[in-house]
C-alpha cells in the first residue's frame, strides 16, 4: 500500500528545496499529497509560488532552525514537540525527513531519512580531518537520526561511502539518484562562447577559487551565478531566479563544476539537461554519475583544469559530442525514476519491511 499523505521536512537554502518540490510533484502525479515543513529561513516569494503550484502540497513554515545552523541543539526540544504534532494533525501516514536529527523525534509513523549532505564529510573533503568539538551535538544528532530511521536514502554510492566512513555501516540504506523533469524544464538554445559555473559561491565545497585561477589562462570568459562575494577572475551574475539560470545554461557552451565535495550535484544535472558540455572535478560522485559524458580535471590544479577547458574550447566536434552525451545521460536522472524509487521504499516501510528485506 502507498501513503495518501506524507510529511516532508525541507529547507529553502539550497538544492534540498529543488529536490523536495520535484519529488512532491512526482508524488502528486501518483496520488500522494505532501505536507512540506520548512526548517530554517522561510522561502522567498518565488519559492512560495513554486511550492503552491504543486498539486496537493501544503506548505508549513515552522520557524525552527536547521540542524547545521543549530549545532548545539537549542531548537531540539521545540522541534521534538512541533514536528510529530504536525504529522499527527495533518494525517500523514509516513514521515520523510531531508535531514538527520528529526528522524529520532519519536514520530508515530514510519520515518524515511534522505541524506543530502553532512558536515563531517564536507569537513574532510574541504578542510581535512574532523569537525571541532563545538560540532559534537550536531554529529550526535546525525548518529541518532541514522539509527532511528526505518530507511536511509542517499543520492549516490559515493556519498553512501562517505557517510559510512564517518558513521559506520548503514544496513538500511538505499541509493536513489536525484531527478529532474527535464522534458518540461529544459530547452537548449543558441550557444554563447562562455563557460558557466553556478552554486553557492561562498561554499568551500564549490571550489570556485580554482576555477578563478584557471580563468586567467582561458580564451573564453567564465560566468559565475550564485550567492556570495564576487570572485576575481570570474564575471559575477549574482543569484538568478531558477528560470533565469536554466535559460543561461541553455545558452552556455560549457558548464564547469570544480567541486571538492558534492553528494549529487543538481546544477550539473540541470546544465547537462540543458545541453551544455560538462567539465567537472575528478571526484568520486562525478565519476559515478557522469563518466563517459563529461571531461574531468583534478580539483586542486588550476593549470590542469585550464588545460581541459581550453581543449574543449578549441575542439568544436569534441564539445558538441560532450553536449550530446550530457543530454543523453541527463535522461537517466528523471523525476519519474526518482519518484518510483521513493514510492517503493514508502510502501516497504508501511508494510513493515526495510530496504533489502522481502515483504511478509
Amino acid at each position: 500500500m502507498r501513503p495518501k499523505r506524507i510529511l516532508m521536512t525541507a529547507d529553502a537554502v539550497g538544492g534540498v528545496w529543488t529536490f523536495a518540490l520535484e519529488l512532491a510533484s512526482g508524488l502528486a502525479a501518483e496520488g500522494v499529497g505532501t505536507v512540506l515543513a520548512v526548517l530554517g529561513p522561510p522561502p522567498d516569494e518565488a519559492q512560495r509560488r513554486a511550492a503552491m503550484a504543486v498539486p496537493g502540497l501544503r506548505l508549513e513554515i515552522t520557524g525552527l532552525d536547521l540542524e547545521w545552523r543549530d549545532r548545539r541543539g537549542i531548537d531540539v526540544p521545540e522541534a521534538r514537540a512541533a514536528l510529530p504534532a504536525l504529522a499527527r494533525e495533518s494525517g500523514a501516514e509516513l514521515v520523510h525527513v531531508n535531514g538527520y536529527r528529526e528522524a529520532a523525534f519519536g514520530f508515530g509513523q514510519p520515518v524515511l531519512l534522505a541524506a543530502h549532505s553532512c558536515v563531517a564529510s564536507w569537513w574532510r573533503a574541504c578542510r581535512g580531518g574532523t569537525p571541532p568539538a563545538d560540532w559534537d551535538a550536531y554529529l550526535d544528532g546525525v548518529r541518532r537520526g541514522l539509527a532511528a530511521a526505518g530507511a536511509v536514502v542517499v543520492p549516490s554510492h559515493a556519498f553512501l561511502s562517505a557517510l559510512e566512513a564517518h558513521y559506520g555501516p548503514l544496513e538500511r540504506a538505499a541509493v536513489i539518484h536525484n531527478g529532474r523533469d527535464s522534458s518540461v524544464s529544459f530547452r537548449a538554445g543558441q550557444r554563447r562562447k562562455v563557460i558557466l559555473t553556478a552554486g553557492r559561491l561562498w561554499d568551500e565545497a564549490k571550489n570556485v577559487a580554482v576555477l578563478a585561477a584557471a580563468a586567467k589562462r582561458l580564451s573564453w570568459p567564465v560566468l559565475a551565478a550564485g550567492e556570495g562575494e564576487a570572485v576575481p577572475g570570474l564575471r559575477p551574475l549574482g543569484r538568478l531566479a531558477p528560470h533565469e539560470l536554466l535559460a543561461l545554461m541553455a545558452k552556455s557552451e560549457i558548464f564547469c563544476a570544480p567541486s571538492r565535495y558534492e553528494p549529487f550535484g543538481l546544477a550539473v544535472l540541470e546544465a547537462a539537461a540543458s545541453g551544455a558540455a560538462l567539465v567537472l572535478s575528478d571526484i568520486p560522485t562525478f565519476r559515478e554519475l557522469w563518466e563517459g559524458a563529461a571531461r574531468f580535471a583534478p580539483a586542486d590544479d588550476p593549470a590542469a583544469l585550464a588545460g581541459v577547458l581550453e581543449e574543449v574550447i578549441a575542439d568544436g566536434p569534441q564539445r558538441r559530442a560532450l553536449q550530446q552525451a550530457a543530454r543523453e545521460r541527463a535522461k537517466v536522472f528523471t523525476r519519474a525514476r526518482m519518484t518510483r524509487g521513493y514510492l517503493e521504499l514508502y510502501q516497504r516501510l508501511l508494510a513493515g519491511t526495510r530496504p533489502g528485506e522481502q515483504a511478509a
